[in-house]
């Protein structure tokens, strides 16, 4: 069941935040269209694949500003997509968002400086949270 969107419209109505591109890779299609729709309506260009391998060639063909990777999809990792993406376009761009329901956080922090992860998103993710961390880029 995808979470219940509460978004903050009056943010992105009034041009006040940056209109960001953002690929959603995660092999739950309720957890892409829900944060993909999340994206649309605060303004973000959002995109959503459902494998690792896809959003490999998302990155290269949509040239995202932001991955949001799930660590446990089937074909490829999130952690091998990351290191793939570091290795290829470096370090600092674009910035990679870890989301998982499997691991915790305290190990995904610890292992995601060595995995080119910024941050960490639990499941279910808090909508509000996710936006705030966004405007924070």
């Amino acid at each position: 069941m995808a979470p219940s969107i509460r978004v903050n419209c009056a943010a992105a109505a009034s041009g006040g935040t940056r209109r960001l591109r953002i690929l959603v890779a995660d092999d739950e299609h309720d957890t892409v269209f829900s944060l993909t729709e999340l994206l649309r309506v605060e303004g973000h260009v959002g995109r959503g694949v459902y494998s690792g391998a896809a959003a490999l060639s998302a990155v290269a063909e949509f040239d995202p500003d932001v991955v949001i990777l799930d660590l446990a999809m089937p074909d490829k990792s999130g952690w091998e997509v990351a290191r793939e993406i570091c290795a290829t376009y470096g370090p600092s761009r674009p910035v990679l968002i870890a989301i998982s329901g499997i691991y915790r956080q305290g190990v995904d922090c610890i292992l995601g400086a060595t995995g080119g992860f910024r941050y960490y998103v639990s499941k279910p993710y808090d909508p509000n949270a996710l936006l705030m961390l966004l405007q924070n880029l």
